[in-house]
């Protein structure tokens, strides 16, 4: 950040009073510019038959590599709207019954990410310009080598570890690199 939002003098990074964190702070009119970690929200999309929807990227980062529908949440929107909505821009599916499934903070990309275990109402799904394939596995199927992010297989393994309706919330952190 190079230039105050509020009035566009330039914006120097210190430690304001009371506070223990570096910030941009404006030299003119001493507005503090907070930097907070960026939500990523997405879906375990279950098909009536049990299998699961994994998309094809066919955007940078890891294009066509796969993943579970998911993205940057928008202002004015819940985690889950987000999740739904990344679903639906991703797979061209409206997934129902939305049930948190993982937390996953990754601190080093100042990101958290979370996944909702859905249920696709039908087989009703399809390619978008964000997804250049969509298709369903079984646990055994699953492209493991081929997964975009670890956040993504860490969520995929809690849910094959926990399958039942009344599965725990993963909670977790990844330190690790999360794209290889």
């Amino acid at each position: 950040m190079k230039y105050c939002s509020e009035c566009g003098h330039k914006v120097s990074l210190k430690t304001p009073p009371d506070d223990h964190l570096p910030r941009f702070v404006c030299d003119h009119c001493d507005t503090i510019h907070y930097q907070n970690p960026r939500l990523i929200t997405g879906t375990l999309p279950v098909a009536p038959d049990g299998r699961i929807l994994l998309c094809k990227r066919n955007i940078e980062p890891r294009k066509n590599f796969w993943t579970l529908p998911g993205g940057f949440m928008e202002n004015g929107e819940t985690t889950t709207q987000g999740a739904l909505r990344e679903t639906m821009e991703e797979a061209n599916l409206a997934a129902i019954n939305p049930r948190l499934l993982s937390v996953i903070s990754l601190p080093k990309w100042n990101q958290i990410h979370l996944f909702y275990r859905v249920d696709m109402p039908d087989y009703e799904f399809s390619v978008t310009p964000e997804s250049n394939a969509v298709e369903l596995f079984t646990e055994a199927q699953i492209p493991w080598q081929a997964l975009a992010f670890r956040t993504v297989e860490q969520t995929l393994k809690h849910y094959f570890a926990y399958q039942g309706e009344n599965f725990p919330v993963l909670n977790d952190h990844i330190s690790l690199p999360i794209i290889e």
